[in-house]
């Protein structure tokens, strides 16, 4: 929203400059976004005339100047054809900065003649669109005599107007709410009624009342249009209007300086006596929704949603309602007879047509906030007044229909609550006074009530809902820079937050999988039912009834769904190898004791060609990830058993597994994803995972202290054993490593597999397995029968598993 100081003060008396206007807008809750002052921009800018005009000696359409200035003789170079002695001119000094052109005067020679200075045109100061030659003043002005004055060229400001205020769309409210801040006196204008001299021609029909509740207009005839004047177009062009012609200008003008749309329509040009208020039309016969060209010169659909203004007996559209008139009806000219249309629109209705039809006007903007249905009358009879004294013509009677909205109701208010809401100490004359200049109803309450005051909401402040409200109003026009600054009480300050063990362990698990590779991605925890049902979920007591989007309509029972998605997101974009993991719930009942905390991972091994080959199995590799996180958050991995062939249907049956403390206790399921798992999902395969139930982790034994044991250093040199054991080719590594640990778990530190055969030497179904045992003495060094006794039970333990020594 935009107006001119000078427009302001058409509504509201104050000596203040456009600054001070400014930083009290601010303070009173309107947002400045900036204060624009051409005048500032013409200031170098003077009058100057010329004394004589010579032929340039190196170029035929070029004169030499010698032209009176603010700053004494000047010869000038100019190429204007209107140059010639005598004529009075603006002057911009070497140093000025030329805004039309976009370039700062420097003194240089123009084919061998030095130009100090430059004679300009309209156009060159943004003055006009365009310039046959450079500009003709009246020849009585002085020498000197700063342009900007001259063009009236004054500050603009430019604020951002909250939805909740559509009355700041109007000068005169701007000025409201000014003069109630203390910074001027409101100019008060009564609108005279103009008596209609003959019964209106036009009739109107509402046959969507809901869309439009009320509609005024009347017919002027015997107008005199054209090009507006001088004043009107200054007003309009200094805040980015262009002028049209005055009809059309004194619709833009009231919506600017009231807040009320309006249009007019050339009566010649409707079809019939009837103007009809309708929905939007669908034709029978084709299906198709009826078209209107209108005043922008783009075709647009109405559809039932939209609110159509239609003459012909309602068949054919002129207009949209609140939004934009159509061009079979525009005035121009040729115009003789108007119809001037002053109507209240439903604000919801407006905003779907704007958002649907793309149609930003000014209209559209201030109905789709909500204009004061009290303005209806007013503003007919203001626009009526200013096109009589424009143009002339002879006035109908109104025509009224329907019924406006009706008026905010009053409520109670005590002003005791200014202060207990804002800490305000305002007396109760300065908050009533505060409310009235706003417009509001202040009134004392009917006896029996607790609240002094009954205050009623102007009709343009229907977001006024109670005294909340009022606080904030009687706040802002005070100044928020009046509001106390009264210090929070001390409050003890709480002790220092401490994670608990599944926070302690979530915090750890991000941190080390992030230092893996892995991005975390956040996902919703919802899903669509079908692909829940592909995780063992999908029952129909987690279906939301009121879910975000149609596709989300299910909790989730698994991390991985979401997480597979994403992954064939990034794909289609381009980034097919990636490597996710997410933190958070699962639900596999609507019971509380049903939600789960996962931490599930995956890869999507689909990395580059390469002439090195694939490098390790992508399948390992995530192993090898899974167990670095367990041994991060603690789990007891040396106690786990890995079982294969057991996991549920969504993962790939023979390269899948799960890790377990005994059958009950299922920890991990890893492995790749089933391919009718991805398919369903639309993600190209392979993809890897691994799900951990955090809940079924077991937490660690707690620590006496935070300090950390003393250092457990054995003086005696480690020393290894190598043995070879020949078992089943279907057995786990993972149970031999884990038997040979357990024969000594005092003596034996690790135990590592450093080598898997088959072949000649070993039947056919079993593999020989090579592991490497630490040894580490603590209190003596081992003598051969001790380790000899070690041998034997490492052997022992790991026949118990099935594994025979190799011999």
């Amino acid at each position: 929203m935009k107006f001119t100081l000078s427009w302001l003060k058409d509504h509201l008396e104050t000596e203040a400059d456009v600054h001070q206007i400014a930083e009290a807008m601010t303070m009173a809750g309107l947002e400045v976004e900036e204060v624009l002052d051409p005048a500032a921009k013409l200031a170098p800018f003077t009058v100057a005339k010329i004394v004589s005009a010579e032929r340039h000696p190196n170029a035929d359409r070029l004169q030499v100047c010698q032209v009176e200035t603010v700053d004494g003789m000047k010869e000038i170079v100019c190429g204007a054809p209107n140059a010639r002695a005598g004529l009075t001119t603006i002057y911009a000094p070497i140093g000025a900065y030329v805004p039309g052109l976009g370039v700062t005067l420097v003194e240089k020679p123009v084919r061998g003649v030095v130009s100090n200075g430059m004679l300009c045109s309209a156009s060159e100061l943004e003055l006009s669109d365009e310039s046959d030659g450079i500009q003709e003043l009246p020849p009585e002005i002085p020498v000197g005599t700063p342009v900007a004055g001259l063009f009236g060229a004054e500050p603009v400001i430019d604020f951002e107007v909250t939805p909740n205020r559509p009355d700041w769309l109007g000068v005169a409210g701007i000025a409201r709410d000014l003069a109630a801040a203390s910074v001027g006196k409101l100019k008060h204008f009564d609108i005279a009624v103009v008596r209609g001299a003959f019964p209106s021609p036009i009739s109107v029909r509402l046959e969507a009342p809901e869309m439009c509740p009320v509609f005024a207009g009347r017919v002027i005839r015997g107008v005199k249009n054209g090009p507006s004047p001088a004043w009107l177009q200054k007003r309009l062009t200094a805040i980015g209007l262009r002028s049209i012609n005055r009809l059309v200008d004194v619709t833009n003008l009231i919506a600017y300086d009231r807040a009320r749309p309006l249009h007019v329509y050339d009566v010649a040009k409707l079809s019939g006596t009837e103007i009809v208020v309708r929905a939007g039309q669908v034709s029978a016969a084709t299906g198709e929704h009826e078209h209107l060209i209108a005043l922008d010169g783009k075709t647009y659909a109405a559809s039932a949603a939209d609110c159509v203004i239609a003459d012909a007996g309602g068949e054919r559209p002129i207009g949209l309602g609140g939004v934009m008139g159509g061009e079979s009806t525009g005035c121009d000219e040729t115009t003789t007879d108007v119809f001037l249309e002053s109507a209240w629109f439903d604000p919801l209705v407006i905003a779907q047509t704007g958002r649907a039809l793309g149609i930003h006007s000014d209209a559209q903007y201030r109905f789709a906030r909500g204009v004061d249905p009290v303005s209806v009358t007013p503003g007919l009879e203001l626009a009526t007044r200013l096109i009589l004294d424009l143009c002339g013509g002879e006035p109908s009677e109104i025509v009224f229909v329907g019924e406006p909205p009706a008026s905010p109701a009053p409520f109670a208010f005590d002003p005791a609550y200014v202060k207990r809401l804002s800490g305000m100490d305002l007396a109760d004359d300065r908050i009533g006074t505060i409310l009235g200049q706003l417009g509001f109803l202040v009134q004392a309450a009917p006896a029996g009530q607790a609240e002094p005051w009954l205050v009623t909401p102007p009709s343009w402040r229907r977001d006024v809902e109670g005294p909340a409200d009022l606080v904030e109003e009687v706040a802002r026009i005070e100044g928020f820079d009046s509001l106390p600054d009264t210090p929070l009480p001390e409050v003890a300050r709480p002790a220092g937050g401490v994670l608990s063990p599944r926070q302690a362990r979530v915090r750890t698990a991000r941190r080390a999988l992030a230092a893996l590779g892995y991005a975390e991605a956040v996902t919703w925890s919802f899903t669509k039912q079908s692909t829940a049902a592909l995780f063992g979920g999908g029952d129909d007591r987690l279906v939301l009834e009121n879910p975000i989007a149609a596709d989300l309509d299910c909790m989730r029972p698994s991390a991985l769904p979401n997480l597979v998605q994403a992954a064939a997101r990034n794909a289609a974009r381009g980034f097919d190898d990636a490597a996710l993991f997410e933190i958070g719930p699962i639900y596999l009942g609507d019971g509380p004791a049903d939600q789960r905390t996962v931490i599930a991972a995956l890869v999507a091994p689909h990395a580059a060609r390469h002439w090195a080959g694939a490098g390790e199995d992508a399948l390992f590799t995530l192993k090898g990830d899974l167990t670095i996180l367990l041994e991060e958050i603690g789990a007891p991995v040396a106690s786990l058993q890995l079982t294969q062939g057991q996991n549920r249907d969504w993962w790939h049956p023979g390269r899948s597994a799960r890790l377990q403390l005994g059958p009950k206790n299922v920890m991990v399921e890893l492995g790749e994803l089933h391919p009718r798992v991805l398919k369903a999902l639309d993600a190209d395969g392979p993809i890897l995972a691994f799900e951990i139930v955090l809940d079924n982790v077991p937490e660690p034994r707690g620590k006496s202290g935070k300090a950390r044991g003393s250092a457990d250093l054995s003086a005696f040199m480690p020393l290894t054993r190598d043995f070879a054991f020949v078992v089943e080719d279907a057995k786990p590594v993972g149970e031999l490593v884990r038997a040979a640990t357990g024969a000594d778990k005092a003596l034996i530190t690790d135990v590592r597999v450093f080598d898997v055969y088959r072949g000649k030497g070993v039947d056919e179904g079993f593999k020989s397995v090579a592991l490497e045992v630490v040894i580490q003495p603590r209190e003596a060094t081992l003598t051969e029968a001790e380790i000899e006794a070690l041998t034997a039970k490492v052997v022992g333990a790991v026949e118990k598993q099935g594994g025979r020594l190799r011999a």
